[in-house]
This record gives structure tokens, sequence and C-alpha cells, in this order.
């Protein structure tokens, strides 16, 4: 038995953007992997891969998770929402239509993760200052520092209480 590795597999249900998915996958998986290798939904993305800058921000049961910091089978029988997610029809979710009017992003990396976590920003009540804003979105990395358009984003999203 010298030199043999046993790779576990588990069996993992979960909600990702309305949409119930069954999966076996190893038990090593992190929900970030899973979201982008098994399901194709690669709009969260894979920066740090250590949970310092926020690129891979999904909501779990509505509440904001580093995706890279979770092991798959942590979401098993919960929701997850990915950047994909929050569109309704041919509707832009408010937080990325004020993306868009605020100019909240310039390369683009970073702004999937950085729209999941205004999203859980305005929906925990941490918009009264910019302050509160910078400092609750203070996980989220932008590496061009765009910070005072997202923040602006953030604040306009918040006021159309549509979040």
């Amino acid at each position: 038995m010298e030199g043999l590795i046993f790779l576990s597999r588990v069996a993992i249900g979960l909600r990702v953007n309305g949409i119930w998915h069954t999966l076996d996958c190893d038990a090593r998986t992190s929900l970030l992997d899973l979201l982008r290798e098994h399901l194709r939904l690669t709009g969260t993305k894979k920066g740090c891969n250590r949970g310092e800058c926020g690129a891979c921000t999904v909501l779990l049961d509505g509440v904001r998770v580093n995706a890279c910091m979770m092991l798959a089978a942590s979401a098993d029988g919960r929701e997850v929402t990915t950047v994909e997610g929050l569109a309704r029809d041919d509707r832009l979710h408010p937080v990325q239509q004020a993306f868009i009017d605020q100019d909240a992003f310039q390369c683009g990396f970073c702004t999937a993760g950085q729209i999941m976590s205004a999203v859980g920003c305005i929906r925990e009540g941490h918009t009264s200052s910019n302050e509160e804003v910078r400092e609750w979105m203070s996980g989220n990395i932008c590496r061009c520092s765009a910070y005072p358009q997202i923040a602006a984003a953030v604040f306009a999203a918040a006021t159309q209480g549509e979040v």
C-alpha cells in the first residue's frame, strides 16, 4: 500500500443561479473550481486563490464569500449566486447597471467580484457613507484603482432600493 494515494469523491447537490445541480467531484475541490471547471461559470475569477483579492466573491445563501476559500462540499444543499445569475431576462441587475453608469471598471478582471461584493454590501446595509462602503468593500482589490467609481456605483445602486 506504500505510495498509493486515495482520492475521495463526494456527491454534491446545490442550486446555482436558480438551477439545481448534482455533481460528483473530488472532496478537495473548491467552490471556485466547481463553478469554473464543472459548471463552466467563468464570470467568477481565480485571482490570488488565497482569499485575499476578492475576485472570486459569490453569494452563498445571500451572504458574500470567497469561493476560493470554501470547499465545494460545504455548499451542499445551499444556494450560490454568481455574477451570471444577477440579471433577469434582458435587464441587468441594478448593481451591474450602476457599474456601467459610473464607469466602475477598467481592465474588468475584478469587476464580477466587486459587483457580487457590492450586492452583499448593500443588502447588509453598509452604505451610509463613502468610508463605510470602502471599509466593507475592502476585501475586494482593484489593481487599476477604480475605487472612487466603485464606491459611486455602490451608492447609486443602493439608492434604487431594488437590490
